[in-house]
């Protein structure tokens, strides 16, 4: 059964547009919606959980940042509305595998650099997104910048 509704999860650098285009193609060839995610991450989770200071005047400042970068990235693909384009504040992982429920998604597209070593010991965004995810999960093998 061909996919219906792919989410691609981007960090809006340029490495992404690789991953959006690889959704697109799919999307193409099968005739399935697309719905791009950006996941902002809350800044206590940068410090360990205890920040003995209030943040939000800052989350704010960058929930408009990333509204501002993802408007930017989005208008490369004008087939995409603002509809289609979602912020969430929280885990990724989380995030990624509400939306794709929400969204009755099939397909959950993520760019990965295919760390080896102590990265992939630690993990990679990629990789947790993958597990326990509620559909298909498709890696896009990011090439690796000099």
């Amino acid at each position: 059964m061909p996919y219906q509704h792919i989410l691609v999860a981007v960090d809006l650098t340029d490495e992404c547009h690789a991953v959006v285009a690889r959704a697109q193609a799919l999307a193409t060839t099968t005739g399935a919606t697309l719905t791009l995610v950006h996941i902002i991450e809350p800044m206590a989770m940068a410090f360990g959980g205890d920040v003995p200071m209030d943040l939000s005047m800052l989350q704010q400042q960058q929930f408009d940042q990333a509204r501002e970068r993802m408007d930017g990235f989005a208008d490369i693909y004008p087939s995409l509305t603002p509809e289609q384009r979602h912020l969430a504040y929280g885990q990724p992982r989380q995030e990624v595998h509400r939306l794709a429920k929400e969204q009755q998604c099939d397909l959950i597209v993520v760019g990965s650099h295919g760390r080896h070593g102590l990265a992939l010991l630690l993990g990679s965004t990629a990789n947790d997104i993958l597990h326990g995810a509620p559909c298909d999960v498709l890696a896009v093998r990011l090439k690796k910048v000099d």
